[in-house]
């Protein structure tokens, strides 16, 4: 009867899985509709108003900036401002205004854009159940293999998007990249590395189960956000750079980056997520040796998942020292960040498909 009910419910986990998708794929559509109208709309069109002619940047339109006055014999001349181009290692626009969303301040693409939302909202509380669901059916924590992992690591970026909105942070431009990812995840999961239900294996059995692996769950999660507005920064920033130097912005970069918050805070943005993570990943892999010691009799043994795990960790300490360095702020920081998520996603994909370490229990 336990064995018929276990099954049952991982069923009924399985079926809420994919009814998730099925919604995080409306969301999808809804926010894809948001960009376009908001790309087709008059305000999105005349964003380059907010940051000057031709998509150059400046905090006021171009008239309202005054000249340096000159006065010589009696006659007064004015003599325009030299132009500064700015894209060094750091962000040096600090007067660019952020962009008007995804909807580009259109009414039509605004409401696709809160359609959007909703939808995610109850893609999400679908994707929570599942993983609840999923735990109850195998009387543990929802992450004893890759299967529970994924579904686990994407809920918890679903869930840091929300938070941020319900916190009434401006991030909705986040939607489309983060929905799309997580649809590719879920499909990963549910073709490839879908496990049956099982129990763990004895090493796993343990409280720091529910200390270690939450955390790196959550630490990707937010590393992930945190990767994404380090990529839309670059992005961005090369546009305002390109803004800067009198070229007109056309096509994609004209409807698109413009309507993305600025360089400035993009960058602000991916700093503040990575600073805040980095002392909770860094307990992570305290809590991860720990966890070893009381497993196989050591703290460290070089084993690929905690080599990985260690050089993900440098990856962000030289991300964060890079920021506090004169030179290596901006761009060269994002890149950081980028390499340091890729890290991340090696250290679980790769090792627990390509190499024979202690921790190769994804059950793939």
């Amino acid at each position: 009867m336990i064995l018929a009910a276990g099954e049952e419910l991982a069923d009924l986990s399985n079926t809420l899985v994919y009814s998730a998708m099925a919604v995080y794929a409306i969301a999808f559509l809804a926010f894809v509709a948001e960009w376009i109208l908001g790309g087709r709309s008059k305000v999105a069109r005349t964003a380059a108003a907010l940051t000057g002619e031709g998509g150059e940047a400046a905090a006021v339109p171009a008239q309202a900036v005054p000249g340096v006055v000159v006065t010589k014999g009696g006659t007064t001349s004015v003599l325009e401002r030299p132009k500064v181009v700015t894209r060094s290692g750091a962000p040096g626009r600090d007067d660019v205004p952020d962009g008007p969303g995804a909807s580009g301040g259109d009414v039509r693409g605004d409401t696709y854009g809160r359609i959007a939302v909703s939808l995610t909202v109850l893609a999400f509380l679908l994707h929570l159940g599942a993983v609840v669901v999923r735990a109850v059916s195998v009387e543990r924590g929802p992450w004893g293999n890759m299967y529970e992992f994924s579904t686990a690591f994407s809920m918890t970026v679903t869930g840091a998007f929300l938070a941020f909105l319900a916190a009434r942070r401006n991030v909705r431009w986040l939607g489309l990249p983060l929905v799309t990812t997580v649809l590719l995840d879920l499909g990963l999961a549910v073709t490839v590395l879908y496990t049956e239900s099982a129990q763990l294996v004895p090493a796993l059995d343990s409280i720091w189960m529910w200390i270690h692996v939450p955390l790196a769950i959550v630490c990707g999660g937010l590393f992930y956000v945190g990767a994404i507005s380090s990529g839309l920064f670059l992005l961005r920033d090369r546009h305002e750079a390109k803004g800067a130097a009198g070229e007109e912005a056309k096509g994609w970069s004209a409807s698109v980056l413009e309507r993305l918050p600025s360089s400035v805070s993009l960058d602000k943005f991916a700093y503040r997520i990575n600073a805040a993570v980095f002392p909770v990943w860094t307990f992570t892999i305290i809590a991860g040796a720990i966890w070893a010691e009381n497993a196989w009799g050591r703290y460290w043994g070089w084993d690929p998942k905690e080599v990985w795990a260690f050089i993900t960790w440098v990856a962000y300490a030289a991300y964060l020292h890079a920021r506090a360095t004169a030179g290596w702020k901006g761009r060269k920081a994002a890149y950081l960040a980028i390499v340091g998520f890729v890290c991340f996603l090696i250290n679980y994909y790769g090792v627990n498909i390509f190499f024979d370490s202690l921790h190769s229990y994804g059950g793939v």
